[in-house]
């Protein structure tokens, strides 16, 4: 391990496939500097005795505890400090071989590890995540094989969803981070609408999946996502209609359709009224 002296902390070594699972029967600790990750750490203890201090704070080595340690965050075991056990260390490369529908788990769990830096974990929340940790053990044992590392990956993304559903706190955090996603995905409708009508190109800039995206919509709205895009879309034609006298031509370049019959249609299909009809009618209703 390479060491930067004047902080007396080192530095964790570089992981091949940037990925790591190891099962301790017995770990134990003798004098160890502090050190600073270069990749997210989970450990997982049955029993242990002694200390663990990540970045300021101290926490026992106690059963049925998991812990979640952030990349770059300094972890130190203290002197005659053990514990038997998994570790499982990953770094963001191989995080990019789960399926996508993970990603607000790892965000919830490791964006701000210091608010679930240690779980204590139920009889059958241990149980299971034993199993599944064994399981991610077992085949990273194996023969290399085609397609072993998105296996891996695999188990990793199931053993990170269980986790955030440990408790209400995390459950209520996931909740927080979705809802968050689709407040921000309305805002972006408003301030892209002009540019963009395409599901697809919402998800890339909120760095969700399309699938994720409109079931998050669905879930929060009452619409999918490409239903609110279409709302706001023909809330807007209809303000323009309403409000100005705007030529429905010019209406549809400002709303990025490639022609006013392109946006005729789509105005009609989703109002089942043309935009001609439509300012015509709200004209009527104002003069009454």
């Amino acid at each position: 391990m390479a060491s930067t002296s004047q902080q007396h902390i080192e530095i964790e070594n570089d992981i091949k496939d940037s990925f790591y699972i190891q099962f301790y029967q017995n770990k134990k600790y003798a004098e160890t500097l502090p050190q600073r990750l270069a990749y997210h750490r989970m450990i997982l203890v049955q029993s242990g005795k002694g200390k663990i201090k990540i970045d300021e704070r101290v926490f026992e080595l106690s059963p049925a505890t998991l812990f979640l340690i952030a990349k770059g965050q300094v972890i130190h075991f203290q002197q005659s400090a053990s514990f038997r056990g998994f570790e499982l260390g990953f770094g963001d490369c191989f995080w990019e071989k789960t399926p996508q529908s993970a990603n607000n788990c790892k965000a919830v769990l490791f964006n701000n590890a210091a608010a679930n830096q240690s779980l204590l974990l139920t009889a059958a929340n241990e149980q299971e995540l034993n199993f599944l940790f064994q399981c991610l053990l077992t085949e990273s044992a194996k023969d290399v094989y085609i397609n072993q590392l998105d296996v891996m990956a695999a188990y990793l993304k199931i053993i990170m969803i269980k986790t955030a559903n440990v408790n209400d706190s995390l459950l209520n955090a996931l909740e927080n981070y979705e809802n968050t996603i689709y407040r921000q995905f309305l805002n972006l409708i408003t301030e892209h609408h002009q540019s963009s009508h395409e599901v697809k190109d919402y998800a890339s800039l909120l760095g969700v999946t399309v699938r994720k995206l409109t079931e998050l919509s669905r879930r929060y709205g009452g619409r999918g996502a490409k239903e609110s895009i279409n709302d706001h879309l023909i809330a807007e034609a209809k303000r323009y209609l309403q409000f100005s006298a705007t030529p429905i031509k010019t209406i549809a370049f400002a709303l990025n359709f490639g022609s006013a019959d392109q946006f005729s249609h789509f105005f009609k299909k989703n109002t089942q009224i043309s935009p001609k009809a439509y300012r015509t009618h709200f004209i009527g209703i104002g003069n009454k």
